[in-house]
């Protein structure tokens, strides 16, 4: 049975991982006969925001114990990620991929990437096998790997930074991939377009089945 490794970036769209993709994409592996495994890097989250006023917190939570909640505790340190154990890797949006795996939300281009993140990726590419990025997480794996085809739906300033990074940035709506055959890469747009959670799960499941198919 194939197994996926899943990145989170702590808990909730605002300032971690998008739950409703990460849920969807567990999901989604678990309907196409497949495992998985969820990871997430050991550090302190950027900040943590009030998701029903949108104001930044005074307090400081760690990504992993948080992402540990969608995990319900089945979850290991991203340190810990070994690609020669793994079928694909995957990385569900939310602002925590752009705020807590890589600084894009605030630095854009000139981002950094979590040392772990990027051996992960780094080791995945090495490996030869898959990665998957939904919502803003192409722009993290633009950043590790550079000239990349990837999709974050339609918005013009995330694309033109993904181009920035020396991606190349394919239009995409609502449950679309993109593929990028040279890195093993299959993108989707999800919550960076205006959707429903239904077509959450159909960007999942169509990236999730791509992977596996790939894998």
């Amino acid at each position: 049975m194939k197994k996926i490794a899943v990145v989170l970036s702590g808990n909730g769209v605002f300032d971690g991982a998008e739950i409703h993709e990460a849920t969807l994409t567990m999901l989604a592996i678990k309907q196409n006969n497949a495992e998985y495994q969820c990871f997430a890097p050991d550090v302190n989250q950027a900040h943590v925001i009030n998701h029903i006023t949108g104001e930044e917190m005074d307090e400081t939570r760690n990504v992993l114990i948080e992402a540990a909640r969608i995990a319900r505790g089945n979850i290991k340190a991203l340190s810990e990620y070994n690609a020669a154990d793994y079928d694909a890797i995957i990385f569900p949006g939310g602002f925590g991929a752009a705020k807590n795996l890589c600084t894009f939300a605030f630095d854009g281009a000139d981002c950094t990437v979590n040392s772990d993140v990027e051996k992960a990726i780094r080791s995945t590419v090495v490996a030869e096998k898959p990665i998957g990025a939904l919502c803003i997480s192409p722009a993290l794996i633009a950043k590790v790997l550079g000239d990349v085809e990837v999709t974050i739906g339609q918005d013009g300033g995330t694309a033109e930074a993904i181009e920035t990074l020396g991606g190349t940035h394919i239009k995409t709506t609502h449950g679309e991939i993109v593929v990028d055959k040279k890195y093993k890469v299959v993108s989707t747009p999800c919550y960076m377009l205006d959707a429903t959670i239904d077509q959450i799960a159909t960007g999942a499941e169509n990236a999730v089945k791509k992977l596996l198919e790939m894998a």
